[in-house]
């Protein structure tokens, strides 16, 4: 559907604001009226990770006036290979400092208001209602529906993207004119259900994709041209080089949003099973060490079993370890294979999927298993930092 610009003009566009955005004062849909509302627009990106890298940049090179980042994590040199507004001499800032500084780089007109926070509850309402429009990129469902929630609640549009491996997604979420997130995806998937990017993976150039899709329609909405994507879900395969629309319409029957709630119980990271499971039944990186120091003495036997994927074990892995991906155990596959006469330890990345497996262990009748809490993340970090990270 056609909407009306989201912002007003700006009184006036300097003679150098003119001679940068010249090449949109030329197209008739933007002209200088529409150059006017960029810059009298304020934008709200939530993330400067590997969506926001992107949509912050491009936002910045369309002369939108005002930028603010939420963004409470630091460089790190895993990010680089798709957060592009960051680079080697930004490992271990803040993300948002790095992103303002180079904001700055391209478009110095641009005013960059930081949020070094993580956001919440607490603190989003606030936020939101500094900002027209709002850019979601984040990569977990707590933030996601909190975000959507929050933007009901101000009754705000916002832009959201999603990407995974070699597919991205990307719609416009505005519930006084069409359907919210929750008309997409009513419930969060189950705990361990969808892997994060941290631990399936994503292609770099990806971003790119998703977010150009993602400032486009933040252009569109600004300046009242086009057709937003509202009520139209974008599917993009990187692989197949398509691109799908579906149509999304809210739904009757929904229960509205009158309040925020608690968004990490109603998203839950790991399932309640998992939960019991791990209850009295975790070690540390540092007993690990022992114990294995023990099993190379003969004072101590048990199988260490890596719960990843083979792809991910080709990075790091803790020694004296075998590989069962999680995915076996679910199957109910390899737990023929497991040994009855030794303890069993599972770890993965973070402790997160070996949590899962655990609960399917015991539940197969073995007692004394245990997992390993932090993982193999915890391992390089406080054991053998020889290794690399990812």
């Amino acid at each position: 559907m056609a909407l009306p610009p989201l912002v007003e003009p700006a009184a006036e566009l300097t003679t150098e604001e003119v001679r940068r955005y010249s090449r949109h004062l030329i197209i008739p849909d933007v002209g200088m009226v529409g150059q006017k509302r960029l810059k009298n627009a304020r934008v709200l990106v939530i993330g400067a990770g590997g969506l926001g890298s992107p949509a912050l940049l491009y936002l910045a090179a369309a002369g939108v006036g005002t930028l603010g980042i939420v963004e409470f994590d630091t460089v790190d040199e895993s990010n680089l290979q798709r957060q592009i507004i960051h680079g080697q001499s930004d490992i271990g800032k803040s993300k948002a400092l790095s992103a303002k500084e180079s904001i700055a780089e391209v478009n110095p007109l641009v005013n960059v208001e930081v949020h070094d926070v993580r956001l919440d509850n607490d603190n989003v309402m606030e936020i939101f209602a500094q900002y027209d429009l709002i850019l979601d990129g984040t990569d977990n469902f707590a933030t996601r529906y909190l975000v959507n929630d929050a933007a009901v609640l101000s009754h705000k549009p916002y832009v959201w993207g999603s990407i995974f491996r070699f597919e991205g997604q990307a719609s416009v979420f505005w519930d006084d004119y069409g359907p919210n997130y929750r008309d997409l995806y009513p419930e969060a998937p189950p705990p361990g259900m969808v892997p994060s990017c941290a631990e399936g993976g994503v292609l770099g150039v990806l971003c790119a994709s998703i977010g150009s899709i993602m400032v486009t329609e933040a252009i569109k909405l600004i300046t009242g041209i086009g057709e937003p994507l509202i009520g139209r879900l974008m599917v993009y395969d990187a692989l197949e080089m398509s691109y799908t629309t579906l149509k999304l319409r809210k739904d009757p029957d929904a229960a509205p949003i009158t309040e925020l709630i608690d968004y990490e119980a109603f998203c839950g990271a790991i399932t309640d099973e998992a939960a019991d499971a791990v209850a009295g039944h975790t070690i540390g990186v540092r007993q690990l060490e022992e114990w294995l120091q023990e099993r190379e003495r003969g004072e101590k036997d048990f199988t260490l079993i890596d719960v990843r994927e083979s792809v991910e074990r080709d990075i790091n892995a803790i020694p004296g370890s075998i590989l069962i991906p999680k995915g076996d155990f679910q199957t109910g596959e390899a737990l023929g294979r497991l040994p009855q006469d030794k303890q069993v330890v599972l770890y993965c990345k973070t402790g997160v999927r070996s949590s899962e497996v655990l609960a399917i262990v015991r539940g197969a009748g073995l007692a004394d298993a245990v997992h390993v809490g932090g993982g193999v993340s915890a391992w390089v970090n406080d054991i053998d930092p020889s290794q690399p990270a990812y």
